[in-house]
């Protein structure tokens, strides 16, 4: 009972951060406006560890190293508190594949937030469209919609693109992301 507590609170604080962590690097990345009452608070969640961190750690090809490489490692310690939990022996603690299984959480993280992106957009458009989030659910969702409404056309009035794109985003979290997650497991 104690080891499930625990893991819930694991589950919800550090790998929370975690994932606002690396929701503050995507949206950088994406270059999504940030004033808005959500990228206010995600920066004021992070700023505390980000900021002087970018003293240390300079950008990489114009993206926040800083705020990916905690993400990396507040993931890889929930992760080595998870195993931890679950007893796992520390005299070969495995870094590496920590390290990588980490990785490909990050990356089926950041699928699941896409995804939440769009279901946020619909629902948005359909009760409030002109909220202070819509500049910020556009630029997070327009750059991977455009190549899908390049291909497939409008039905009637319906735009289609979002429903082909979760689609994708399940493949890719079925296929890909699973493969990855398998691996990193095999080399526990």
């Amino acid at each position: 009972m104690l080891n499930t507590t625990l893991q819930f609170l694991l589950d919800v604080f550090v790998q929370g951060f975690a994932c606002i962590l690396l929701f503050r690097f995507l949206l950088q990345w994406l270059r999504a406006p940030m004033r808005n009452p959500f990228g206010e608070a995600l920066m004021s969640l992070t700023n505390f560890i980000v900021l002087p961190a970018r003293r240390y750690i300079p950008s990489v090809w114009q993206l926040d190293s800083a705020t990916l490489l905690f993400a990396v490692l507040v993931e890889l310690l929930y992760l080595g508190l998870l195993l931890w939990l679950q007893g796992y022996p520390y005299a070969h603690f495995p870094w590496l594949a920590l390290l990588v299984w980490s990785v490909v959480k990050l990356l089926a993280m950041s699928v699941y937030l896409l995804m939440s992106a769009l279901v946020a957009q619909a629902i948005l458009s359909w009760v409030n469209p002109y909220t202070p989030l819509a500049p910020l659910l556009h630029a997070i969702t327009q750059r991977f919609l455009q190549p899908i409404r390049r291909v497939v056309p409008l039905l009637g009035n319906v735009d289609l693109s979002s429903l082909i794109l979760l689609v994708l985003c399940q493949l890719i979290l079925i296929v890909p992301v699973a493969m990855l997650e398998s691996l990193a497991a095999r080399l526990l």
